[in-house]
């Protein structure tokens, strides 16, 4: 059987804030260790039937930055369920969600210049 594994190294200042996350996958195609402003975990506790859940960014993470990234995570959400439960609906109702949030921050980000 085949193993993948993936490991993050998070680098916490003194308040136990994040300044540094790092990761490294066995199925990256990019080698050695990558670093990044945040990320995003979500398990599926089957026991208790929710969700847990990780999320962590560094002090330099800008506003913008984090906005963009939890859109596009949105969209790779309707992407999986399509996917996964073949319904169009419910995906379609979330890339709609995503599109008015990006052309929001598209304004937020003009306005701000």
């Amino acid at each position: 059987m085949k193993k993948s594994e993936i490991h993050f190294t998070v680098e916490l200042d003194d308040k136990n804030i994040p300044e540094k996350i790092f990761w490294e996958a066995t199925d990256n195609p990019n080698e050695g260790i990558n670093d990044t402003r945040a990320i995003a975990i979500a398990v599926w506790d089957h026991y208790h039937r929710g969700t847990l859940k990780i999320d962590l960014w560094t002090k330099d993470m800008e506003v913008f930055e984090m906005k963009r990234f939890y859109i596009e995570l949105m969209s790779g959400i309707a992407d999986t369920l399509l996917t996964a439960t073949n319904d169009r609906g419910m995906a379609d109702t979330i890339e709609a969600v995503c599109e008015t949030l990006s052309k929001r921050l598209d304004e937020e980000m003009k306005a701000a210049k």
